[in-house]
């Protein structure tokens, strides 16, 4: 999916849902779009499970991770099932061992661009980037400025890592 189409999905899915605010309400996304949500114990190497049956979903997450964590898990999980669930098939499962900010070239195989696709949609929901220049312009921010990043970070609930792959996929960063 190309970085394009990826920002327009996001900021449709955003728009259409009423969520498009800072930060954004990641769960009340996921259930206007027919998911639920659900903190569950998955062990130490599961982030998060989507299981989609009759056009609707289910999304658990992993109880144990921090906040910042569990919003992208969830995140993540949206991206699957607007990118890859095939609607007239049924039941469908996605299991994510491991959720992390991938650069744009780190993949080959259909299965890990699927997770490098839900990956950039998961950011570009939870990151919209219309609205990170926003609040860029509102708050006046330094991005070379560690400080500023990390306050943008907590405006979105996201952690410093996220925000900073987010920038540097933006162009934002160098």
């Amino acid at each position: 999916m190309s970085k394009q189409n990826t920002e327009e999905l996001a900021e449709q899915s955003l728009r259409n849902s009423g969520m498009y605010r800072v930060p954004v309400a990641i769960e009340v996304l996921a259930n206007k779009l027919n998911l639920t949500t659900q903190a569950a114990e998955l062990g130490d190497n599961v982030s998060g499970v989507l299981v989609v049956e009759n056009g609707r979903g289910a999304i658990a997450y992993n109880s144990d991770h921090a906040v910042v964590r569990q919003r992208f898990t969830i995140a993540h999980e949206i991206a699957h099932y607007l990118l890859h669930v095939e609607k007239n098939r049924e039941p469908q499962l996605f299991i994510d061992k491991y959720v992390a900010f991938r650069s744009d070239t780190d993949s080959s195989s259909g299965s890990e661009q699927d997770e490098v696709d839900a990956n950039k949609l998961g950011a570009a929901l939870l990151i919209p980037g219309t609205l990170v220049l926003e609040q860029i312009k509102k708050h006046q921010l330094d991005l070379d400025d560690d400080e500023d990043v990390t306050l943008l970070a907590k405006q979105f609930q996201v952690s410093v890592i996220a925000m900073t792959h987010r920038l540097t996929n933006l162009r934002l960063l160098r």
